[in-house]
């Protein structure tokens, strides 16, 4: 069976991309590094589309312990491979640049940046050999446009805005595709802690987005539909940044 594998599936926007990606069809590898309680939760609303869903817990800015996990999903799953990948994990450390730790510099990078690199390479063999693949990588409007604050978080995420673009160009004659999905401010746990009702009248629509409204993004790019869509970088951020 062709499985999807969702970075960062147990809350929030991730748990959203697993929730479409299993409307879809898709059996779903959901992956967490700390939260077994959300992820726990993710799986049963997965299970509930009907289709398989499976946790695979590791932190993503570890190369050994990322290919570790996957060796051992391949040797459990020789008849399965993972066609659709979606990048989403991330954290923030936000501070000013003069108050910045090189902790909140490296963790940032490390979950966001390395997080793509490691998995994605192990990863990419397969969907190449395949001749089939879907590469989504959940970057942000912080890495188009910038944030105080966020130059750790800006600079992970426009980091790998550029890794999509050059990958999508290794990848298009073997029918594999990479694209991003930038969000602007979205209502998950990641934002709680923002002033809501000052942003929002910054933003042309008047609100923030839903986790679901991400989720059907991703799932459109991950559909046959998008097979001819790739080093794109997709907006969705009620107009705030055009």
């Amino acid at each position: 069976m062709k499985y999807a594998l969702v970075t960062g599936g147990s809350r929030g926007i991730g748990r959203a991309v697993c929730l479409q990606l299993a409307e879809m069809g898709y059996p779903v590898v959901i992956n967490y590094a700390h939260n077994q309680q959300a992820a726990e939760e993710t799986k049963t609303m997965v299970e509930a589309k009907g289709v398989v869903a499976e946790l695979l817990p590791f932190d993503v800015s570890d190369g050994d312990a990322t290919e570790s996990a996957i060796v051992q999903w391949q040797a459990a799953h020789p008849d399965d491979h993972i066609a659709v990948l979606v990048n989403n994990a991330g954290i923030r450390q936000d501070t000013l640049m003069i108050f910045m730790e090189n902790s909140q510099w490296h963790d940032v990078l490390n979950t966001t940046l390395n997080g793509f690199f490691y998995l994605t390479r192990y990863l990419v063999k397969g969907m190449v050999s395949k001749r089939f693949g879907r590469i989504i990588n959940i970057v942000s409007l912080s890495g188009i446009k910038g944030m105080p604050g966020q130059v750790n978080y800006s600079a992970a995420k426009a980091a790998l805005i550029g890794a999509t673009k050059a990958l999508a160009l290794e990848v298009a004659p073997r029918k594999v595709t990479a694209n991003a999905v930038a969000p602007g401010f979205v209502a998950t746990d990641m934002t709680k802690g923002l002033d809501e009702e000052s942003l929002k009248k910054q933003i042309p629509c008047g609100r923030f987005g839903k986790p679901e409204e991400v989720a059907s993004l991703v799932g459109f790019l991950a559909s046959e539909q998008a097979a001819y869509i790739t080093g794109e970088v997709i907006s969705i951020n009620g107009g705030l940044y055009t």
